[in-house]
């Protein structure tokens, strides 16, 4: 028996899980008041522990600090950093704005050893930073404190990528403008979910405590009002939908992303 949509969201709200993202904040403080937080320390032994697993080939994937057995791959997003070394001859210089101890490198890495040059910078929190480069960092692999360091250190990258790092930042939107004045050739925003109505909500969500105990605000953004953001400095290449998708108020929200290139005029 097939049930209607409707009835679907409202078996999906009566059954929901206690683990996940809920709630309609006013402020990024109201939702940061009825979190627990997380410990720091903890998920990023969590997280280092499994990243060395995938580095030494004891594990293939790594995302948030739990294994998997085959790969999880972004096609879009290894389609669009593909073509943009395609373009480059080869090359890729890569900013990957909050990507943990690398996981998107590790990802994709079987790709991208088959071009003729590849940087990819990470930027994280002090504390991931410190482990990236104690434990991670190589010649292809590096970590920064901040995209104007990392630009300072080894010039203009082809590509800013942000993976599913909006929703955690205090206030995304101002954040992103930032980015699209850095001058970086091309953005690829990839694996985030965005609300299903036309504004910015604000939830909390909480992880399953098998992966780690913690609860935290996280926006669920307009896609509309990024885009319109991004369009201010970029063309928009390509729009996708990925694979993953998560549950709000009963109801599949689609992971999603963009490729898009910066104008000739605000180069």
């Amino acid at each position: 028996m097939t049930f209607p949509e409707s009835i679907k969201i409202l078996l999906r709200k009566i059954f929901a899980s206690k683990y996940g993202w809920s709630g309609d904040y006013k402020s990024w403080d109201k939702a940061k008041q009825i979190s627990t937080g997380y410990n720091a320390s903890l998920i990023l032994e969590k997280v280092k522990t499994s990243t060395l697993k995938v580095k030494k080939g004891d594990a293939v994937f790594e995302r948030d600090s739990v294994l998997f057995d085959t790969i999880e791959y972004s096609w879009p997003l290894l389609a669009s950093l593909m073509w943009i070394a395609a373009r480059n001859k080869g090359k890729l210089s890569v900013i990957d704005f909050g990507g943990s101890l690398g996981s998107s490198y590790f990802q994709n890495k079987q790709f991208l050893s088959t071009l003729e040059h590849v940087q990819w910078s990470v930027i994280e929190q002090k504390n991931f930073v410190e482990c990236g480069r104690e434990y991670f960092e190589d010649g292809e692999l590096k970590f920064f404190y901040s995209i104007k360091a990392c630009i300072e250190a080894g010039g203009m990258p082809d590509v800013l990528l942000i993976a599913c790092t909006l929703p955690y930042l205090e206030q995304p939107l101002k954040a992103l403008k930032d980015f699209l004045h850095t001058g970086i050739p091309y953005l690829i925003i990839d694996n985030t979910p965005f609300n299903y109505q036309s504004y910015d909500r604000i939830s909390v969500q909480r992880v399953d405590p098998l992966i780690y105990e913690a609860s935290y605000p996280c926006w669920f953004l307009d896609y509309n009002k990024v885009k319109e953001t991004v369009l201010s400095n970029y063309i928009i290449i390509n729009e996708y939908f990925n694979n993953t998708s998560i549950l709000l108020d009963g109801r599949k929200i689609p992971y999603r992303g963009l490729l898009a290139k910066l104008k000739p005029n605000n180069k």
